[in-house]
């Protein structure tokens, strides 16, 4: 099992790196006209590339919980998306922009799925048309998105936050608005090292928050202040890109708990498959 967990995650994470577009919709519809649907397409498509057809245990224990086709609907009604306006947002390190995914381009939608029996499952989805999403780019690199992937990996911190809340790490400020709009939510406590992605939060998107009396920004580094072992009834760490710089940092705030408070970390699942 794990080294079908490995082969999985290393081929697919290869695919996802280099070629994340190389599915398109001249591919789909040559399998689609024989009377294929979408996502089975998708699936033998994926799998070829990742010479893993052939394997019949990998396609019936992972193809088939893997790929997931996304309504654009669902992100497109979110709150966020829907009352805060980014635009073209520029200052001399930052840079905010409207990226796109291609039809049936594939990308990570979610935390990884971990199943009884050991599987360790990626969650991939697609859109059948063009999806623009926000980004950040630090000189040309890009920072932080607000992606699928972190709508749905944020789905269940939001739903638990109540009270005064303590988060670290900034980024567009997605986790702070959607918390502030819940009334169970007091205040967000918002925890950033670099000041200038917090100038350009509070110049350009904190004025377009309902709740903008509810955000306080400490500008600190994360871990000096989460070693004071502050009080707050609910806190969400979300201060790394992925699992390559995030299990050092899970582990170091993981010594810093408090027993009498509820933490939460971004891809926890992912990050802990990766310990």
């Amino acid at each position: 099992m794990k080294d079908n967990n490995n082969l999985i995650l290393t081929r697919l994470s290869s695919y996802l790196n280099n070629t994340p577009d190389y599915i398109n919709e001249t591919m789909i519809k040559d399998l689609t006209s024989v009377g294929i649907e979408t996502i089975e397409a998708i699936r033998i498509l994926l799998a070829s590339i990742l010479n893993l057809y052939e394997n019949k245990e990998i396609m019936d224990s992972y193809f088939k919980e893997m790929i997931t086709e996304l309504d654009p609907r669902e992100y497109q009604e979110n709150p966020y998306y829907k009352n805060i306006k980014l635009g073209e947002i520029k200052n001399e390190i930052w840079t905010i922009k409207t990226e796109k995914y291609k039809p049936y381009e594939l990308f990570v939608y979610n935390d990884l799925k971990i199943k009884e029996d050991g599987r360790v499952i990626p969650q991939i989805g697609y859109f059948k048309k063009e999806y623009e999403y926000p980004s950040i780019l630090e000189n040309g690199r890009i920072w932080m998105l607000i992606t699928p992937n972190e709508i749905e990996t944020m789905k269940k911190p939001i739903k638990e936050s109540h009270g005064n809340i303590l988060t670290y790490g900034l980024g567009l400020g997605y986790f702070a608005y959607m918390t502030s709009i819940k009334s169970e939510v007091k205040t967000v406590t918002i925890i950033e090292k670099d000041k200038k992605v917090i100038e350009l939060f509070q110049k350009h998107i904190l004025p377009q928050f309902e709740h903008k009396e509810k955000i306080t920004i400490i500008n600190e580094d994360a871990y000096k202040y989460a070693s004071t072992r502050p009080k707050y009834d609910y806190v969400f760490i979300d201060i790394w890109h992925d699992p390559s710089d995030g299990v050092e940092s899970y582990k170091k705030f993981k010594k810093l708990e408090r027993p009498d408070v509820k933490y939460s970390y971004w891809i926890e699942e992912t990050i802990k498959y990766y310990l």
